[in-house]
C-alpha cells in the first residue's frame, strides 16, 4: 500500500475544558437531541466525503502508557481517527473544517498528519 497522499486525522477533545463544561450543564434532553442532529451530521459528513476516506477509523478508548517506567494508566485528548486521501497535506487539513465534531459534538480540534509509511508491500 502506498501512503502518498494518505493523512492521518485525530480529534481531539479536552474533557476539562469550558465545551465540554457547557456539554455536561446540558439537560439529558438537550444532550440527546444534540446526539441526534450530530449523528445525521456525522452520517452525511462521511457520504459527502466517502470517496476520500481510506479507514473509517472510529473512536479511542482508554489509554495505557508503555515506559521505561512500566505500565500507567493516562488520560490523553484523542477521542477519534480517521485515514483520508488528499492531494495535500493542506487539502486533508481542510477537510475537517467545520467538521460535525467540532461544530455540534464539543470535540476541541483535529490534528492532521501524513502517514510516512505503510505496511510492507506483499
Amino acid at each position: 500500500m502506498s501512503t502518498h497522499g494518505h493523512y492521518l486525522a485525530v480529534f481531539l477533545s479536552n474533557k476539562a475544558s469550558p465545551r465540554w463544561q457547557a456539554w455536561y450543564a446540558m439537560s439529558e434532553q438537550e444532550r440527546r437531541a444534540r446526539d441526534e442532529a450530530g449523528l445525521a451530521a456525522l452520517a452525511a459528513w462521511d457520504e459527502a466525503h466517502r470517496d476520500v476516506i481510506v479507514y473509517e477509523g472510529g473512536p479511542l478508548g482508554p489509554t495505557k502508557r508503555a515506559s521505561t517506567a512500566g505500565v500507567a494508566d493516562v488520560v490523553n485528548e484523542m477521542t477519534v481517527f480517521v485515514v483520508v486521501r488528499a492531494p495535500s497535506h493542506e487539502a486533508a487539513a481542510k477537510l475537517f473544517v467545520g467538521h460535525p465534531h467540532c461544530t455540534i459534538f464539543p470535540c476541541d480540534s483535529v490534528d492532521v498528519m501524513p502517514l510516512l509509511s505503510g505496511p510492507p508491500e506483499t
